[in-house]
């Protein structure tokens, strides 16, 4: 199977199931739900998160949440040149700006650098998943680069519809530990 067109079909139910958008804020938060009662969501002083595009599960509530109960927000920042992610401190939604594909991400000015051993649980964004923890990117590799030196707790918010059976896997690839639906909690590795 062709991880392009995985990638285009799963769009297209995510476009679909999450309309019209009150069932989006609505699966949202009861993934949310289940994170925050999460042992490795309440272990985490620090966590590394993305800033969620539509259709991907809402992150801005659960960032909020963090800020709220003190952990230590840190985002990427993708460097295009060479393919790298570094994650950096977020204190304000006022820091982020927004950069290709309609992505938001911090202002490095306005920022300081949060190194991968600092980071104690990281949510690992995809279009799809598979049980046993492999995702369906978006095709940059930047996750998976990040993950192959990253040694801390992996995670990943998903929609039911989103975790699939037939999801191509290549050698680079790095999966989760665990995946938080609004079903379910699917524990991928240990």
């Amino acid at each position: 199977m062709d991880k392009k067109q995985v990638r285009k079909d799963v769009k297209q139910v995510l476009q679909k199931a999450l309309q019209p958008k009150d069932s989006y804020i609505q699966n949202s938060a009861m993934i949310a739900e289940q994170l925050y009662i999460d042992k490795d969501w309440n272990s985490a002083a620090c966590i590394g998160i993305t800033l969620s595009n539509f259709p991907e599960a809402d992150t801005y509530e659960v960032i909020e949440q963090a800020w709220r109960e003190r952990k230590k927000v840190a985002v990427p920042k993708c460097h295009p040149e060479n393919k790298k992610l570094e994650f950096r401190e977020l204190l304000s939604f006022d820091q982020l700006e927004t950069v290709y594909f309609g992505l938001r991400e911090p202002i490095q000015a306005q920022t300081k650098l949060v190194q991968s051993n600092e980071i104690d649980l990281l949510f690992v964004p995809g279009l799809a998943f598979r049980l046993d923890g492999f995702r369906l990117g978006y095709g940059g590799g930047y996750y998976d680069r990040f993950l192959s030196k990253y040694t801390g707790k992996t995670i990943s918010l998903a929609f039911d519809s989103q975790i699939l059976s037939g999801i191509p896997v290549e050698s680079h690839d790095m999966p989760v530990s665990k995946i938080i639906t609004p079903s379910r909690v699917i524990h991928c590795v240990e």
